[in-house]
């Protein structure tokens, strides 16, 4: 088999060999390949183009962007990836880097802290021109990296203590003041908050905070609140039970914090034989495809996932871009879809 065949069948011709089938040195191919083509002879230029045709060959986007300062890459440190909200948030930031001719480089924590900073090393390495980031509560070390990284950043949903910077998510105090006083309506008379341990996270304690604010207008009924891991289903349903039996004979509802833990307070009500919508009332944080099809339905609040996402990216662009205007807070407004859930 000839060199040039040899080429052409692994996929691996250089610019050396591109240059050498045209009859040529690499800088008029170049040239060629950078826009230069003026400066080239038609004779050349179609000896170029009739090698590039022939070799197959493919020039590196990388090495190129690299080059010219540039790798339109942009980095999405996300906190958990199998989270319904975060592949709809994802699909939202990865449509703008498409409008805007950026291509996203993906990193899932998992909820591990740990992977935190590895995947700010990676990203650092891979020279990204912003990072969007879904953070979980990173520990010193990490945002001592984000800071002094000086990478154009937008947080999503979670802000971090002490760290300025653009954040993009969901105005919590209206969504849960909304979702609280929909439950009063309709008589409740004890609800649970539920939520995964709060720590620091922004999210969990700005939903609370609305909770017990709009609870304190009704001093005559029950507001309780309680924190169970993901993955406990044995606490979880021993904290259902009690409450449910707590509250014998009144109308109770639970309000979870995120879908999904919705998730798993559905499926600890189906084994502890407790029905939403008859026994008891459930309401929760993120539309799930599947919520309107559970039983009678699970009313939920629904946020602009895709927007939020999109709404990153676009303000990352802008400083990436140059913007310096101060840091700011960016907040939409959540749909209540109500089902039969909470409904009388």
């Amino acid at each position: 088999m000839s060199s040039d065949k040899a080429t052409r069948a692994s996929g691996r011709a250089t610019i050396s060999d591109v240059a050498k089938h045209a009859q040529t040195g690499k800088t008029s191919v170049s040239r060629y390949l950078n826009g230069e083509q003026h400066l080239l002879s038609d004779d050349l230029k179609q000896r170029i183009e009739l090698a590039i045709q022939q070799l197959d060959y493919r020039p590196s986007q990388m090495a190129r962007s690299l080059k010219g300062g540039q790798t339109r890459l942009i980095g999405l440190i996300i906190a958990d990836i199998t989270n319904p909200y975060s592949v709809h948030v994802m699909r939202g930031i990865e449509a703008a880097c498409r409008q805007h001719g950026f291509t996203l480089l993906v990193c899932n924590t998992n909820n591990e802290v740990n992977q935190e900073q590895h995947y700010l090393q990676l990203l650092s390495s891979y020279r990204v021109e912003g990072i969007v980031v879904n953070a979980v509560g990173m520990r010193e070390d990490a945002l001592s990296m984000l800071q002094q990284s000086m990478l154009p950043m937008v947080l999503i949903d979670r802000k971090i203590p002490d760290f300025a910077c653009d954040v993009v998510g969901l105005n919590n105090h209206e969504a849960t003041t909304t979702a609280t006083e929909h439950l009063l309506q309709q008589g409740f008379e004890a609800i649970l908050f539920l939520s995964e341990p709060i720590g620091t996270v922004n999210t969990r304690l700005e939903r609370l905070h609305a909770f017990r604010q709009t609870m304190a207008n009704h001093p005559d009924l029950s507001a309780e609140q309680a924190e169970t891991p993901l993955n406990d289903a044995e606490k979880l349903e021993t904290v259902l039970q009690t409450f449910n039996t707590r509250h014998r004979g009144m109308r109770k509802a639970v309000i979870s914090a995120n879908g999904a833990l919705t998730l798993q307070v559905a499926r600890a009500m189906r084994h502890l034989g407790m029905q939403w919508g008859n026994d008891i009332g459930l309401l929760g944080f993120d539309e799930l495809e599947w919520a309107e099809l559970a039983g009678v339905g699970i009313t939920t609040l629904k946020q602009p996932t895709y927007q939020i996402g999109h709404a990153a990216l676009e303000l990352l662009v802008q400083r990436i871009q140059g913007m310096d205007a101060p840091v700011s807070e960016q907040l939409f407004s959540g749909e209540l879809i109500v089902r039969g859930s909470t409904q009388r």
